[in-house]
């Protein structure tokens, strides 16, 4: 079987070395050999994979970094949308899903000679619905919210490739979400950074300027060995630990963002949303993945993670994480989604996640690590104290796109004193830098070491490493 593995774009290199590792586990290597294709030279969000059907449970239960594992149908070339509807029609999806089920179908171009991609998508539609009335003697109905099944479809400039969806909801919804905060990271792309920093679960992380604590939360998850896919999989369950702390939790979440009304239907289906293992994975809702052998297989993968769990868990006290935001209403979303990860809030994290300035903040740690950080770009009102909103600042709380070249003297003197708190408080550190803003390296007045580009949705962003240089011992000695 053909997979196409979609992750965000500029992480596809840290995508294939992840993809050889999951290959390489003793579990999943006992069910067939993978073929993972090279990088492309280009940001292209994603890359092929060959091998068993297993290759989809694997990645669903394991990719940190993958958006999505969509198993390709068929791959024609075409010069019309006939072309495409007879290609899609001659599938037999009557072994794939059945009438029952609701269908969503989506679609992608790069280069299409077609008019009108809109009428594509329909045709695409027609052609499984039509399949299903023939063979079936009944249709599936589209649901374009909370479907029980999605296909897939791309066209290049001469061929068509569609498939089916196994992730269903996106990868980055771990399961332990409740509240964005502030336009948050998607877990994904913070894997994918942490994976490009080289951070090792035995060094010191430290995230001044935390948000929601995505960056903590996927570090811990990593460093203790807890599968990304595991809420989602029912291998951990999400918690609030008491009544009060939804309380607290639900107050915060107001003063944070007013906004954005809660959603109810068999579960959320906003960005926010908490997918758990009554919604799982795509492919559980496939018929080829619920035969005897495939549910074996996939009992067997999780049997294995769960003993991974445990041992992580057992391990969680050993963690060097640190984290601050000046908003203390995003320091209890950080610790109530903590919580609802499964992570033992007796692992001694969370005392050093607190609401400091981030230019007065200081890492606990005795050695150097890794600090990692999207700053807060634009200028809004932000708390910066106190839940009543009575105390705001100008700054450092919206996650709107900044301008490349921000001329705003506060921004630019907070940038100033950001860069000289680091010269002066973390020597040795290496420190590494999400930002949309393309000339932060001048505003911290400091030289980047590296630049990676990347991209946060459609937002052109770069991840800049700066290396905090030791102090000389001769100037010390002196």
């Amino acid at each position: 079987m053909k997979f196409f593995i979609v992750c965000p774009r500029g992480l596809e290199i840290p995508l294939a070395e992840e993809l050889k590792e999951i290959s390489e586990r003793s579990e999943v290597k006992a069910l067939g050999a993978w073929v993972i294709d090279p990088p492309p030279l280009n940001n292209t969000g994603g890359l092929g994979v060959a091998g068993p059907m297993s290759v989809a449970l694997a990645i669903n239960l394991h990719s940190r970094i993958a958006s999505r594992c969509l198993l390709q149908m068929t791959h024609v070339a075409y010069r019309k949308e006939d072309d495409i509807y007879k290609a899609a029609r001659s599938l037999s999806w009557e072994d794939w899903i059945t009438p029952d089920q609701t269908m969503r179908v989506d679609l992608t171009a790069h280069r299409s000679p077609l008019t009108s991609l809109n009428f594509v998508t329909l045709r695409i539609k027609d052609a499984v619905c039509d399949r299903l009335r023939e063979v079936k003697g009944a249709r599936p109905n589209i649901d374009t919210e909370l479907p029980d099944v999605r296909v897939q479809a791309h066209l290049t400039a001469t061929h068509a490739t569609v498939y089916l969806d196994t992730s269903g909801q996106s990868l980055f919804k771990r399961g332990w979400r409740d509240d964005k905060g502030a336009a948050p990271l998607k877990e994904n792309l913070a894997a994918g950074i942490l994976a490009l920093t080289g951070w090792k679960p035995e060094q010191p992380l430290f995230d001044p300027m935390c948000g929601s604590g995505t960056f903590l939360i996927e570090a811990a998850y990593r460093g203790l060995g807890i599968p990304s896919g595991s809420i989602r999989a029912g291998l951990m369950n999400p918690q609030q630990d008491a009544a009060q702390s939804a309380q607290d939790h639900n107050q915060a979440v107001k003063s944070a963002d007013k906004s954005e009304p809660s959603k109810f239907t068999r579960y959320r289906p906003t960005r926010v949303d908490l997918v758990g293992a009554d919604q799982g994975f795509g492919f559980q809702r496939l018929k080829p993945f619920n035969t005897p052998d495939l549910k074996k297989q996939w009992d067997g993968l999780c049997i294995v993670a769960k003993k991974n769990i445990e041992q992580g868990l057992a391990n969680a006290n050993k963690l060097k994480m640190a984290a601050c935001d000046i908003n203390e209403n995003m320091i209890t979303i950080v610790k109530n989604n903590w919580k609802r990860a499964g992570l033992p809030a007796q692992s001694g994290v969370l005392s050093n996640v607190r609401q400091i300035d981030a230019l007065v903040a200081k890492s606990p740690f005795a050695e150097p690590g890794v600090m990692l950080f999207n700053p807060p770009y634009g200028e809004r009102l932000e708390i910066k104290g106190g839940r009543d909103g009575s105390e705001r600042v100008k700054g450092r709380g919206a996650r709107d796109a900044l301008p490349k070249n921000n001329n705003s003297p506060e921004f630019m003197e907070f940038l100033n004193q950001f860069g000289k708190h680091l010269k002066d408080n973390f020597q040795g550190w290496q420190v590494d830098v999400l930002t949309a803003d393309m000339g932060l390296p001048g505003q911290v007045r400091m030289k980047e070491s590296k630049r990676t580009p990347l991209f946060n949705g459609p937002l052109e962003c770069r991840l800049f490493r700066f290396d905090m240089k030791r102090p000389d011992a001769s100037s010390s000695a002196s």
